[in-house]
């Protein structure tokens, strides 16, 4: 049996796919949403940065409360809120790893050709975001969140190269 889609106007698609069939199954598409992925993913990582202090530590706190069971350094002032924002560095910059991973893997023929730009994109989206926070109030840019960013990118560079190997493993069996 076979599907039919009918585009805006009514009339049968003959490609016999849907608009978000297309989106995802064709190079071209899955660019554009990795691209808009990407793009809302930095969106997100400047915007924090911008917050003065006072919002963002607001912010840590309630991420602390709800994940209670984290440790908390000895003496730190912060409570352990330190702890929360390192852990949101690494993570933020984890997904952006493995999403610069799969737009530079589109891009690229060669198997490893697309690790250094996205080693080359992360470093700069890490040296923005620390840039961005000397423009908010109570905030400075530190070489630690830079390395953390960083160690984030290379996760998740690591992450999605290690999915797409065990993908394409059980495709080809």
């Amino acid at each position: 049996l076979r599907r039919r889609y009918f585009d805006a106007a009514g009339s049968e698609d003959p490609s016999g796919t849907s608009g978000c069939d297309r989106l995802i199954t064709s190079t071209k598409g899955r660019v554009r949403l990795c691209v808009c992925l990407i793009a809302a993913n930095l969106l997100f990582i400047w915007s924090n940065s911008l917050l003065p202090a006072s919002v963002s530590g607001t912010l840590s706190r309630w991420v602390r409360d709800l994940l209670w069971f984290l440790p908390t350094a000895d003496g730190d002032a912060t409570g352990g809120d330190a702890v929360v924002r390192k852990i949101a560095h690494l993570l933020e910059f984890c997904l952006l790893g493995g999403l610069l991973s799969w737009l530079f893997g589109m891009l690229r023929h060669k198997k490893w050709e697309h690790l250094l730009p996205v080693i080359g994109c992360g470093c700069f989206a890490a040296c923005v975001d620390e840039m961005l926070q000397h423009f908010a109030p109570g905030r400075s840019p530190l070489l630690t969140d830079v390395l953390i960013d960083m160690s984030g990118v290379a996760l998740g560079m690591i992450l999605w190269i290690t999915g797409y190997s065990i993908f394409q493993t059980k495709k080809n069996i």
